[in-house]
């Protein structure tokens, strides 16, 4: 397949490679392909974290990945209805995902109450004995509508180290969001864009490292001395 059958119009085709996972992932690799949920931290009619979220799912297909882009439209406040539709999508959504890429605009010096929301929704404490982010793959990325910043970014970092994500070196940080796109929506080349394709690309060659290895990597002792009863206890005090 050519990069113009994925709707990739601004990529170098003779620069751009498909990951090999044949170098990368584990003996026991279940090996369907690497299932990723992306998440973008505004519900403007004219997002530029959405638009930054779905040129990433552009290159994630590229890269013969499935995935979901979760719209946080509707969303309910944290610690108020669990039962709603967009959380219980949401957790599904979590639950089948193997890696996750969040974009959030920079606002107020931060990543937005949106972005945060949708992070918070995802419980720390198990779910039927399953964490929902523990071992899995994550990318993050920002847009600012100034300068060039982190601190979204670095707040995200912060969230999937508490969250036992296994987050990606590379990131993506893109300023002045509101020149980089054109009437249609689409990213301008520049060199935002081609920060974009190598952490899309890197996220993949993590998580295909990593999936099958992931339960071993963040096995830690102090949880095999507790139950799961006395996680869900101690989780729950804690948050």
């Amino acid at each position: 397949m050519k990069p113009e059958d994925f709707d990739l119009i601004h990529v170098n085709p003779d620069a751009l490679q498909r990951v090999d996972p044949g170098a990368l992932r584990a003996a026991d690799d279940p090996g369907h392909k690497p299932r990723v949920l992306l998440l973008y931290g505004s519900i403007r009619e004219r997002s530029f974290s959405r638009f930054v979220a779905e040129e990433a799912e552009r290159l994630l297909l590229w890269q013969d990945c499935e995935t979901r882009l979760y719209n946080p439209n509707g969303l309910p406040q944290p610690d108020g209805d669990d039962t709603h539709p967009k959380v219980k999508e949401l957790r599904e959504a979590a639950l089948w995902a193997e890696a996750m890429v969040w974009v959030s605009p920079e606002r107020h010096g931060g990543m937005t109450g949106i972005m945060k929301s949708q992070i918070d929704w995802l419980p720390l404490a198990p779910i039927g004995g399953v964490r929902p982010t523990q071992g899995k793959t994550l990318a993050v990325m920002q847009v600012s509508g100034g300068s060039q910043s982190f601190n979204a970014v670095n707040q995200m970092r912060i969230l999937g180290r508490w969250m036992r994500m296994i987050t990606i070196p590379n990131q993506s940080s893109v300023a002045k969001a509101w020149l980089e796109f054109d009437d249609n929506d689409r990213m301008k080349p520049s060199p935002y864009y081609n920060r974009i394709i190598d952490v899309v690309e890197e996220l993949v060659k993590f998580t295909w490292m990593t999936r099958a290895r992931s339960p071993y990597l963040v096995d830690r002792y102090s949880e095999r001395v507790e139950s799961v009863e006395q996680v869900h206890a101690r989780v729950s005090k804690e948050t």
